[in-house]
């Protein structure tokens, strides 16, 4: 008996340290001064409690450059691609290019399919987009590709009414003709209903500290008899209320995006800075990582993406170059408590932490830089392919021809002439469209060239292995716990 107790009791301790944290960022690129996402993955999985991102993107960078680190990536079909995705081999062609090179090194979980696509009042679009979710599910089970759900994240807007929480509704036209069938694919799918709700949008100089998760008198809900002491909850019971007057109150909630600016204009936003971005987004993380949920749904942990990871200086306006958590050198803009070990600052890593440092065994590899046009790239597969290298490699029925992409195909070549050259920071030059990293591209049955190839490889190789043991220990510490709990319940019903 003594034995059963103590293995229960390891099994829920060693349970509790598979579960992570429900806190992602959004990480967006428009800006032109961020580090290279080698230094960012590095980063988030050596410094930050952070184990997700989303992107708004399948940037093929950012996807190798978090490849083994374990953190599960969100990538996103733009909305100028969803109507052509909307059909069955279209999806199998984006799926075979902005999925299968990366997956499963890259834990890819999700692919949002657009963004705010309603807000858009893009009737045809509208009226495509559950098929293109569909379609995307249905190239991913085609390409065997398991454990990534489908979502489309929606704004707020979709709402006619969310105050007080009782009250609200999908827009009408909107809930039985799209939301409804959206809903039926996500509890046939198990996946979440993705809505991005931002409390800085609807707050005003009265409700600010109620916006802020600070003490406040809160606002009654007389429908239910709830007092809401934040807007987050409210909004969030809002979504399920609309939900589940159509009768998928049972579908899961994640959150794409919520965040608050630390700098605004000063003549017009005197509550955009510093201080409230610091409450609302620490206060939010403490919030969502304590399992409380919200007054109609406790008990529940919503997935949760803070907007955004970085400030970025090419948005349009001040409040919105402002939104980030870190800046472009990697140190905080405020700390919300995501550090390890509340390091605000330090060397940055310059790799992703999916092998002891290449730098040490001197691996490089030569890729394109991310702001490199198709024209530009095509110029260096020509240059790179009349000059020492085999490009049989990107040629149809080459391991590396798929993705079949002027990017994917200069990224082999270019570090093939890179190799071949010397290795010398100029022959990764390529009229400024080159760049060394110490990530290794390679992918699949792609292996590109580098001078200590061997080492590269196999310690990638056994860092993913570890990866994959420990999750899938984790799912079998899962299994033992519950056969351990059953067990401890016969042995007192013998006993009875």
């Amino acid at each position: 008996m003594c034995q059963l107790f103590f293995l229960l009791m390891f099994l829920v301790r060693l349970q509790a340290s598979c579960a992570g944290y429900p806190i992602g960022v959004n990480y967006g690129t428009v800006a032109d001064n961020l580090p290279h996402p080698a230094q960012v993955a590095a980063f988030l999985k050596s410094r930050t409690t952070i184990d997700r991102v989303k992107i708004f993107d399948a940037n093929p960078d950012i996807l190798r450059a978090f490849a083994g680190t374990g953190i599960a990536v969100t990538v996103t079909v733009g909305n100028g691609d969803v109507i052509p995705l909307s059909k069955l081999p279209a999806a199998q062609s984006w799926v075979s290019s902005n999925i299968l090179p990366f997956h499963p090194a890259t834990n890819i979980n999700r692919v949002a399919v657009g963004n705010e696509i309603l807000a858009t009042h893009d009737k045809t679009l509208i009226a495509t987009l559950l098929p293109a979710m569909k379609s995307i599910h249905s190239a991913l089970r085609l390409a065997n590709v398991t454990g990534v759900e489908v979502t489309t994240p929606h704004s707020l807007g979709i709402l006619s009414a969310s105050e007080p929480p009782s009250n609200s509704r999908f827009r009408r036209g909107y809930d039985r003709a799209i939301f409804a069938p959206i809903l039926e694919f996500h509890r046939q799918t198990n996946s979440t209903f993705m809505v991005n709700p931002y409390p800085y949008f609807g707050f005003t100089d009265k409700t600010l500290n109620y916006a802020l998760f600070r003490p406040n008198a809160g606002v009654f809900d007389s429908a239910t008899g709830i007092n809401y002491t934040n807007m987050f909850d409210a909004q969030m019971d809002a979504v399920h209320t609309a939900m589940n007057r159509l009768g998928y109150g049972d579908v899961s909630i994640s959150v794409g995006e919520t965040g608050w600016p630390s700098v605004g204009e000063p003549a017009t936003q005197l509550d955009v800075n510093v201080e409230n971005a610091k409450s609302f987004n620490g206060n939010l993380i403490k919030h969502v990582n304590s399992g409380k949920g919200t007054p109609l749904m406790p008990n529940r942990t919503f997935e949760t993406y803070v907007f955004s990871l970085f400030n970025e200086d090419l948005k349009p306006s001040v409040s919105e170059q402002n939104f980030g958590l870190f800046k472009p050198d990697l140190t905080p803009v405020y700390d919300v408590g995501i550090l390890r070990d509340q390091q605000a600052a330090g060397p940055i890593p310059s790799s992703p932490p999916t092998a002891p440092p290449p730098s040490a065994e001197g691996k490089r590899w030569c890729v394109p830089k991310s702001d490199a046009t198709d024209q530009a790239l095509q110029a260096n597969i020509d240059y790179a392919c009349s000059n020492r290298v085999d490009c049989k490699p990107i040629q149809g029925g080459g391991p590396c021809f798929s993705p079949n992409t002027a990017r994917s195909h200069a990224a082999y070549v270019m570090n093939a002439y890179y190799q071949a050259s010397g290795r010398h920071p100029f022959d990764c030059d390529f009229g400024g469209t080159g760049t060394i990293t110490t990530t290794d591209p390679s992918y699949g049955a792609c292996l590109y060239p580098s001078y200590s190839e061997g080492l590269a490889r196999t310690d990638m190789g056994n860092w993913a292995s570890r990866d994959r043991r420990w999750t899938s220990s984790c799912g079998t510490m899962a299994t033992m716990l519950m056969a351990t709990q059953v067990l401890l319940s016969l042995h007192y019903f013998w006993r009875w």
